[in-house]
């Protein structure tokens, strides 16, 4: 074990040496010859061949050269510490290059190197984590290989059966994107900010908007009024006939302030009741035309099992079909796109 984990430490440095080359190059060919010769050695105990150098022990005569001479007992023991040693970085170097592949490769399916929990990864893409489940080590390579063929596929954002919250962009185009956000989640803001300043994107596309309140794994809401701004969208679309007022509400709670300068998404988030949620969306609904005898039946059917049932089927849909480890999630032009829309 000792030369394999001379070559991975050799290997490590590499960097380094040629650095130092540029001014020593004498260094660099020494190391070259070191390298070549510990790469030999590496080769032949890969293929459970003995190495046919003493490469082995010129690295344990190099490390302990200056003890074998003033205290030789303590080379056997060294010695065998340096086996372990070598042992131990293997092993580590090994798991280091597996956990490697697996994070890549979460990272290209999900848009996440964790997949357990998509949130805590800062290499992924831009979100809001979802679905944050504590799956064991096994379980999420086995989650990962299962999901490979729908990072492979044509994605079709008109196939799915949504219930849109509303539709913006160009409404008589056949090419359709797929826009799933969470009313509370900053990275869906920003995301939709960004679509709305893409006018050549609205041109191209006839855009479905769908609410998704992402819940913790204990069932309880992330953003805690992000289910009743979804129960209201769904509603007042099924009162009015129109969803102009559900894109009006998700534009005045993403872009807008209130009087002390406070976007309205963090007052929804953080500082309003369900109660005082709800009066300040009637508020805005006044505002923007709805009667109050529309009011009325919004709030006869804002719980009811009808939109409940339209919440459910849009949440299931997309954790079963679309299946994203995080939104904003996007699915337009054959693909599925994870996180920030740039």
């Amino acid at each position: 074990m000792v030369c394999i984990a001379a070559f991975i430490v050799l290997l490590l440095i590499g960097v380094f040496v040629a650095f130092i080359s540029i001014f020593k190059r004498d260094f660099g060919r020494r190391y070259l010859k070191v390298l070549k010769k510990s790469f030999h050695c590496f080769g032949k105990k890969v293929r459970l061949q003995k190495c046919d150098t003493n490469f082995s022990d010129d690295v344990k005569t190099l490390l302990l050269k200056k003890i074998i001479i003033k205290k030789p007992k303590l080379v056997k023991p060294l010695s065998i510490t340096i086996e372990i040693a070598s042992v131990l970085l293997v092993v580590l170097t090994a798991w280091s290059l597996i956990e490697g592949a697996k994070a890549g490769l979460s990272l290209w399916v999900f848009g996440t190197c964790n997949v357990s929990q998509p949130s805590n990864c800062a290499l992924g893409a831009d979100s809001c984590g979802i679905n944050e489940d504590n799956l064991n080590w096994f379980s999420e390579w086995g989650e990962i290989f299962a999901n490979i063929p729908d990072r492979l596929k044509r994605w079709n954002a008109a196939e799915y059966d949504l219930v849109a919250s509303f539709v913006s962009g160009n409404e008589e185009s056949d090419n359709v994107a797929l826009s799933i956000i969470d009313p509370g989640c900053s990275v869906c803001l920003q995301s939709y900010k960004n679509i709305k300043k893409d006018q050549e994107f609205l041109n191209n596309h006839r855009l479905l908007v769908v609410f998704y309140p992402i819940k913790n794994t204990n069932g309880e809401l992330r953003f805690k009024n992000s289910e009743l701004i979804s129960r209201y969208a769904l509603a007042v679309n099924q009162v009015t006939k129109k969803d102009d007022y559900s894109e009006k509400l998700i534009n005045r709670i993403f872009t807008e302030f209130d009087k002390n300068g406070t976007i309205y998404q963090a007052l929804f988030n953080n500082e309003l009741s369900e109660d005082q949620a709800k009066s300040l969306i009637d508020e805005w609904m006044t505002e923007w035309g709805v009667s109050s005898q529309e009011l009325k039946e919004i709030h006869s059917i804002l719980f009811s099992e009808d939109i409940t049932n339209k919440l459910e089927k849009n949440i299931q849909i997309v954790n079963n079909s679309i299946k994203p480890k995080g939104i904003p999630t996007m699915v337009y032009d054959g693909k599925k796109h994870l996180g920030l829309f740039k």
